[in-house]
């Protein structure tokens, strides 16, 4: 059972990053989650006041308040666009249309859930985390920080020639999923980020084009998406250099399978 002993809706990031400095007070985001067992708030804080719930695009980025909802980013036509549906296939299978008018992109982002699709797709971009404290940090660098008491601003995505593919696997349409999946390629490397192992997701990086290859140890050519046989080595490889464990949903080594087959189809994808 949630109890909150007090509620305060701040009027500034100042007012809510000094609350949360508190070891019992927490900022609320859309709450979703925290309905989930048994936990006591002295103090929530509610960010809804502060105009966090916006996407802004301009010609470099997109900014992405920390209180705007996944269903938001699930009907954004710029982001749409952009991740050619990845992102709206990220979210579109979390439980419904209610709860992702709730769930809210900062507290999935900041959460660091094992589960989360929105960490897999954010993390193959290139995105950096807006702190209050700590300024702004590659989503790369924050997945491994320590939780702390700073509050989540925005999320900051670099707009720039990329080709992008989301797949996950789930045992029901709306449940967790078991293997969380992002292929992206820009600036030269191919990013693949698998979720859901199931902790949090991790990203592998290969440079594409000339030069010494690294870690797959075979250099990837323009083009490498159409060789049948170099995909299923370097999709193989891949799912190799993560680490998977069991749950009730799904063990450790149909985990490693499963996101074998998603990282070699994804690959593919994006000869399209």
């Amino acid at each position: 059972m949630l109890t909150i002993n007090e509620y305060r809706k701040v009027e500034s990031l100042e007012e809510a990053y000094e609350l949360n400095q508190k070891k019992n007070n927490k900022i609320i985001a859309g709450g979703v989650w925290m309905k989930i067992g048994d936990r006591r708030i002295a103090t929530a804080i509610d960010l809804s006041g502060l105009g966090l719930d916006q996407i802004t695009e301009t010609d470099t980025e997109f900014v992405i308040g920390a209180m705007t909802t996944l269903r938001e980013i699930e009907k954004h036509a710029g982001l749409a666009a952009y991740t050619d549906g990845a992102i709206r296939e990220s979210v579109r299978h979390i439980v419904g249309v209610q709860f992702r008018n709730c769930a809210t992109v900062g507290g999935s982002i900041f959460g660091r859930f094992g589960f989360s699709d929105v960490l897999t797709v954010f993390l193959a971009m290139d995105t950096q985390v807006e702190l209050y404290h700590a300024g702004m940090v590659s989503l790369k660098e924050f997945i491994d920080m320590p939780y702390d008491n700073d509050i989540l601003v925005a999320l900051h995505v670099a707009k720039k020639p990329i080709r992008i593919a989301y797949l996950s696997q789930r045992n029901t349409a709306t449940d967790f999923p078991v293997v969380a999946c992002a292929v992206s390629e820009y600036d030269g490397s191919l990013h693949v980020s698998i979720g859901a192992r199931p902790v949090h997701a991790r990203l592998v990086e290969l440079p594409l084009g000339s030069g010494e290859p690294d870690g797959f140890g075979k250099q990837l050519p323009e083009g490498f998406e159409k060789d049948e046989a170099l995909v299923k080595e370097l999709a193989t490889w891949c799912a190799d250099q993560f680490t998977y464990g069991s749950n009730r949903r799904a063990g450790a080594d149909y985990r490693k399978h499963v996101a074998g087959v998603l990282i070699r189809r994804a690959i593919c994808s994006l000869e399209k």
